[in-house]
């Protein structure tokens, strides 16, 4: 396990945030941002060159709150690329992801924050429930494992991108090759590789969007090459690279049976 003993009274948080089209959701996922009752955070929010008025919106937001800054991209990337910018824009001592259609309990950054700081973990997560794209809640919540490793995780990961925190001045700034599906992934693969074992806040602090088509969707032929592609960027050979796309897509339906109602 990778360890940092020397622990900050409020260590500042980098939230990460790709945007792409997403004017209608962001404004939601910015005010529950701003209503944490962690306070000491940076909001990097990089945008993929968004043709709606995703940009105006966040551009209101950063006028009128200095811990909010956006960035446009120089041409399209991709959520890969926008994450790898803010990662390396972010200042803070831990990094924490959050999806422009996605929303925060108000006690998320707080609890994670104490959670990490308090057992010295570099790489925690935590679970989360499910709502739709009018944010009804559905009353499902997605659990993930209490302890996950590089190994386990290249199976399959069943990490909610919105839930994951690390620590930056022990890991780094991580940096992948551009994937437009399934990109969080290789995240987490390159930080176990760094830092043996990522653990669970057994608490749901988040709310997770489905059903969204400009953000979410995409045919299960293309995830399949996604899913691929992700193990091969990895540098894994072609029969290694397909036999881990098929046990993660059996982890897959498999975590789907799993949620548990709420």
């Amino acid at each position: 396990m990778c360890e940092n003993n020397n622990l900050d009274s409020s260590p500042l948080v980098g939230i990460v945030t790709p945007s792409y089209n997403a004017e209608e959701y962001i404004d939601e996922t910015i005010k529950s941002v701003i209503n944490q009752t962690y306070t000491h955070w940076e909001m990097i929010i990089v945008d993929d060159i968004s043709t709606d008025k995703t940009i105006d919106i966040v551009k209101e937001y950063a006028k009128k709150d200095s811990r909010i800054h956006y960035y446009i991209l120089d041409e399209k990337g991709g959520a890969s690329l926008a994450r790898n910018k803010a990662i390396r824009e972010a200042k803070g001592k831990y990094i924490a992801f959050l999806d422009a259609d996605d929303v925060w309990k108000k006690d998320k950054l707080y609890k994670q924050v104490k959670f990490m700081e308090e057992n010295h973990y570099d790489f925690t997560y935590h679970n989360y429930e499910l709502i739709n794209a009018k944010s009804i809640q559905l009353h499902k919540l997605r659990v993930a494992p209490q302890c996950i490793s590089y190994k386990r995780a290249l199976i399959g990961c069943s990490i909610g991108c919105l839930s994951v925190m690390y620590n930056k001045k022990t890991i780094g700034a991580v940096q992948i090759k551009r994937l437009d599906k399934r990109n969080d992934d290789a995240l987490w693969f390159k930080i176990l590789e760094k830092c043996k074992y990522g653990y669970l806040l057994d608490e749901n602090l988040a709310l997770y969007r489905i059903g969204n088509s400009s953000i979410s969707s995409g045919s299960k032929t293309k995830l399949l090459k996604y899913h691929y592609q992700l193990y091969k960027n990895h540098g894994f050979s072609f029969f290694s690279s397909l036999f881990f796309t098929f046990t993660n897509i059996i982890i897959y339906f498999w975590n789907k049976r799993r949620e548990i109602d709420i």
